[in-house]
């Protein structure tokens, strides 16, 4: 069975962070693993604490998985400091963690701040030059590049500028374009630039959909996808998860991970 990383903050609620990857992985077929970077107090309604992971303890869980288990693909969520960043990037360079997945997150669905100020720096000149794969949505890619994206044509020429950061590939998510009738991502690796579109569902049930088709990448570049197709299958795998949202709890409920599962009678595996 392929191996999986994930290196992101714990959501208490249980619908983003590292136990959305984790199903995500197990639903597609890979053994899941975490490095956790942040404790979060979490539910549908808003993030209400949240706890920095010790640096030095970040390597200790990367590097206690990497050296025994081996690392197929991993996948970077909320990573909060400077300090953690550099110590993620510095394992990533150790244990040549690669395909890397780099989920640029930034504030959580309620508008919680989930990355310091100080620590976009980091981010662009330490994380995202080691990355296969950065899949910012608007704000995050704004955030990045200073950009303003209101329209397709910005969505291309940012990821353009994203891609001279040093990330193998890009992909900016347009969910975030209201006045579109689809949800139409823009993908560029230095040669390709493709429009990839799905539909666009009316549900506020959306939590977690940033890290699930992060993971949902990383665990398909851990089967042996090209980078392309790992993103054509992550984008439908997440579009049914958020037709099929769970209405839990008294505010954005979380998207179904294991959609593909009920109605199919088993984990995915490799194809």
């Amino acid at each position: 069975m392929p191996t999986a990383l994930t290196i992101a903050g714990s959501d208490s609620g249980g619908g983003a962070g590292i136990q959305a990857d984790l199903k995500v992985f197990m639903a597609l077929g890979c053994h899941g693993m975490t490095a956790l970077t942040a404790l979060t107090a979490q539910s549908t309604i808003g993030v209400f604490g949240i706890h920095e992971i010790p640096p030095d303890f970040v390597t200790a869980q990367i590097d206690t998985v990497a050296d025994d288990i081996g690392v197929g693909a991993a996948k970077t969520g909320m990573l909060f400091s400077a300090p953690v960043i550099e110590a993620v990037a510095a394992a990533a360079e150790d244990h040549r963690l690669t395909p890397l997945v780099v989920d640029p997150v930034f504030v959580s669905k309620h508008g919680n701040r989930l990355l310091a100020e100080d620590a976009v720096e980091a981010l662009k000149t330490r994380l995202l030059p080691l990355a296969s794969l950065v899949t910012p949505n608007l704000f995050e890619a704004q955030g990045l590049t200073g950009m303003a994206i209101s329209s397709l044509e910005d969505m291309k020429e940012c990821a353009r500028t994203l891609h001279s950061l040093g990330p193998r590939a890009v992909l900016v998510k347009g969910g975030h374009l209201d006045h579109t009738g689809s949800a139409t991502d823009v993908f560029y690796d230095g040669d390709v630039l493709e429009e990839i579109t799905g539909p666009r569902y009316d549900s506020p049930h959306t939590h977690g959909t940033g890290c699930a088709l992060s993971a949902a990448a990383a665990a398909r570049l851990a089967h042996g996808d090209s980078i392309i197709d790992a993103i054509r299958y992550a984008k439908d795998f997440v579009s049914g998860a958020i037709y099929r949202g769970l209405r839990i709890g008294r505010g954005f409920g979380p998207i179904n991970p294991a959609w593909r599962l009920a109605s199919e009678g088993g984990a995915e595996t490799s194809s």
